[in-house]
């Protein structure tokens, strides 16, 4: 991996992490467009940059971070069903991962769901207050994420707006719960493949977080602002025609790699 393919690979990154648009689908696209050779250290850096996003969430609302423990509390409930599902069917997510249809046709069927769930859900009430029983159904709706191309902005997104919270308390939760959601999957994948990270190459992986971490602030941002605004529909047309250029990529033949 150059710095250059690094840096391209990070902003996707940024840009993808924390949008309801799958950074797993952006990812096969952006890895095949560059040629790239998918090799154990680009597998790591894949998933060692998230730690760059995260950081950029606990910046960004940093005063939240220190608010009470209850807030803690209630990361803590929405987080424990993707972690039992996690460790129960690890082995299964991971299969999954392997498939680019999978991935292609989930971004479709989310895309659809997300030109829709403004007019379904956007109901919200006055009363914005995260409780412990809706925390936990988000943290529910985190688990369809683990299906590749699903999104899990989308999935905790769209399970707090069913919670009757509006677009932009839903999101911000999502970005929240994302903390230790992508850490804990992030160090655990880390665990796993740190022997590829050496010496020659460590420098390639702080360039990455560097980059990821800038980039995911700035799309947080933008992010809020103009889901506020004008809500998902953009998103869920986009969606749509990304895994339809997926799907026409392998019917053409291109052998599309998931790292």
């Amino acid at each position: 991996m150059t710095v250059i393919e690094a840096i391209i690979i990070a902003i996707v990154e940024g840009i993808t992490e924390f949008l309801p648009v799958s950074s797993t689908g952006h990812m096969i696209i952006t890895q095949e467009l560059l040629g790239m050779k998918i090799d154990d250290f680009v597998k790591a850096f894949t998933v060692n940059i998230q730690f760059g996003a995260i950081l950029s969430v606990v910046v960004l609302y940093w005063k939240r971070f220190f608010q009470s423990l209850q807030f803690y509390y209630k990361l803590f409930v929405a987080f424990i069903p993707a972690a039992v599902i996690g460790f129960l069917a690890g082995d299964f997510i991971d299969s999954m991962l392997e498939s680019v249809v999978v991935v292609a046709v989930m971004l479709v069927l989310g895309g659809v769901v997300l030109v829709f769930v403004d007019k379904w859900f956007n109901k919200p009430v006055a009363d914005q207050t995260v409780t412990y029983p809706t925390a936990f159904k988000i943290g529910l709706f985190q688990c369809i994420a683990m299906i590749p191309g699903v999104s899990r902005s989308a999935a905790t997104i769209i399970g707090g707006m069913t919670q009757k919270l509006d677009r932009k308390t839903a999101a911000e939760f999502s970005f929240f719960l994302a903390v230790p959601t992508m850490f804990a999957a992030a160090g655990y994948k880390l665990m796993q493949n740190y022997q590829t990270i050496t010496a020659e190459n460590i420098d390639i992986l702080l360039i990455g977080n560097a980059v990821a971490f800038v980039v995911a602030m700035i799309a947080i941002k933008s992010f809020i602002s103009f889901l506020t605004k004008y809500g998902f529909r953009v998103f869920g047309y986009y969606r749509i025609l990304v895994g339809l250029a997926i799907l026409i990529m392998i019917a053409l033949g291109y052998d599309l790699n998931i790292a």
